[in-house]
């Protein structure tokens, strides 16, 4: 690994249009670890939501716009286990027809990394002089935990906070009921789920809910504003980069 690796940081959609204090966060990070960070412009989405929706045609023609401008780097890095997934597990299953242009996604695919996950385990980061007198839970997001084995990392540098107590749900694997497409799909299903997940945080005891994807992190906030929760819901690199002075994430705002 280079001394200085240069990093392409993925910012991800929703990252992009409601959190970019999530993305500062990152960038913060990842430069204290010793990184070089750039943000490609013509980075796009990931193409998740289309490949989850079964349209190959636009997720590889997504793909197709965003592989050179992320090819330069030594690394590419998310916020999000789930966009992280998707680079890093579904983007070279696109290309099965096009051996040239799979390669080129196969390679890429090995370079990119979910951001705690590449901070701990690439890098061996050991975090910020962060600190925080607050009692705090984690939720485990569902592609973070099952596609790329996030578990113990954000944990660990949780732990490197001074005055979090971190105390751990029931059942804190379960999902949140986002799932993409899902919550429109089903959404009396999904509504179930975060009402589960939210009983299961406030049962700690804790202030805050904590999670890597911000899919989850709107979701589990949404609710939790309508129901009149005390928890405020933070991304974990806000936490691990002492930037909580923007409000706690709310849910999009309604149109109309």
């Amino acid at each position: 690994m280079p001394d200085q690796p240069r990093v392409a940081l993925f910012v991800t959609c929703l990252v992009d249009l409601f959190r970019p204090s999530v993305g500062l966060a990152a960038v913060e990070l990842l430069e204290a670890a010793g990184c070089r960070v750039e943000v490609p412009e013509p980075q796009v989405c990931c193409g998740q939501p289309a490949f989850n929706s079964g349209d190959r045609a636009t997720t590889e023609a997504i793909a197709r716009q965003f592989i050179p401008a992320l090819e330069p780097y030594d690394f590419v890095v998310a916020p999000s286990g789930s966009c992280a997934g998707m680079l890093r597990t579904h983007l070279p299953e696109l290309f099965d027809s096009d051996p040239a242009w799979k390669a080129r996604a196969t390679a890429l695919a090995g370079r990119c990394h979910e951001l705690v996950s590449f901070l701990v385990d690439v890098v061996g980061f050991e975090g910020l002089p962060a600190r925080l007198e607050a009692r705090a839970t984690y939720h485990d997001s569902c592609s973070g935990l099952r596609e790329l084995g996030i578990k113990a990392q954000p944990r660990k540098l949780l732990a490197g906070v001074a005055g979090l107590e971190l105390v751990e749900m029931g059942r804190p694997e379960v999902c949140c009921g986002f799932g993409g497409t899902f919550c429109v799909k089903y959404p009396e299903i999904s509504t179930r789920m975060v009402d589960d997940k939210l009983a299961d945080a406030e049962a700690t005891g804790a202030e805050l809910l904590l999670a890597g994807d911000l899919g989850c992190l709107l979701n589990m906030a949404g609710r939790a504003a309508r129901q009149g929760s005390r928890l405020a819901v933070r991304h974990v690199a806000e936490v691990l980069a002492g930037k909580l002075e923007e409000p706690p994430i709310a849910a999009p705002r309604e149109k109309g």
